[in-house]
């Protein structure tokens, strides 16, 4: 799948955990990248998915997507790197975000949400970010021994290459437990309100994409419903969610 790509990624360093606090999760937390690696290792991973992957260039929708992007960001608990949303051309409904702030939105999901949809897709996505589920996930995927650094113009390198194209290949890899989504669904409540978009935007989404499925059956692929917590228990947790924030 990878064609003649030069992947650029960060070597990571032997010296053992980062100890750091997460605002998002209001917990003491040990890491083994911190925030300078793992943006590193994020910058490595978009320049091949946007190679892979057919980007968006519609000005409207991109503006619309910065918009309220920005917004989310700006609410998030994490603020030490920045955030960047991309836009991927695919009729699957689908968002997802990779470590060091990038997220990724299909045009199915862009053109079937209100901004208030929108914004809380964006959030929840934004959340796994700022609670670092991604990249707590990745430690126990990618083995510390091995380097995840391909110095540039270098077209082999053993096991490094073959973990690489693992998660390009699938960037979704990276399954988030039920405990992480649902906490990711809390924080999307938070940022939403705080980014002063209306949270209950989850719920009218959630509901949607269950119509879809109702009406289309297994004619419609929801990515981001696939091995995640039951549906009507999410909508149950976001609307108790938001009567305790209110």
């Amino acid at each position: 799948m990878r064609k003649n790509c030069f992947i650029l990624f960060l070597i990571l360093i032997l010296g053992g955990c980062t100890t750091v606090y997460n605002p998002a999760t209001q917990r003491t937390e040990r890491l083994l990248y911190n925030t300078q690696e793992e943006v590193k290792l994020g910058a490595g991973l978009d320049q091949e998915l946007q190679k892979q992957l057919k980007i968006s260039n519609n000005t409207a929708m991109k503006s619309r997507l910065e918009r309220i992007g920005k917004k989310i960001a700006a609410a998030s608990d994490r603020q030490d790197l920045v955030y960047y949303f991309r836009i991927v051309e695919d009729k699957d409904l689908n968002a997802f975000a990779i470590p060091g702030g990038y997220v990724y939105v299909h045009t199915a999901l862009m053109e079937s949400a209100t901004d208030d949809e929108l914004a809380c897709v964006l959030a929840h996505e934004v959340g796994h970010i700022a609670a670092k589920h991604s990249i707590k996930q990745m430690q126990g995927v990618l083995p510390y021994q091995i380097t995840m650094a391909v110095v540039a113009g270098v077209t082999g390198a053993g096991d490094a290459v073959q973990l690489v194209d693992m998660i390009i290949a699938n960037p979704l890899i990276l399954h988030y437990s039920r405990t992480d989504e649902l906490f990711a669904d809390k924080l999307s409540v938070r940022y939403s309100r705080r980014a002063d978009f209306n949270p209950y935007g989850s719920v009218t989404f959630f509901e949607k994409l269950k119509k879809e499925a109702q009406n289309k059956g297994p004619a419609l692929k929801i990515e981001i419903l696939s091995s995640h917590p039951d549906l009507d228990k999410r909508i149950k947790l976001i609307k108790e969610e938001i009567a305790l924030t209110k």
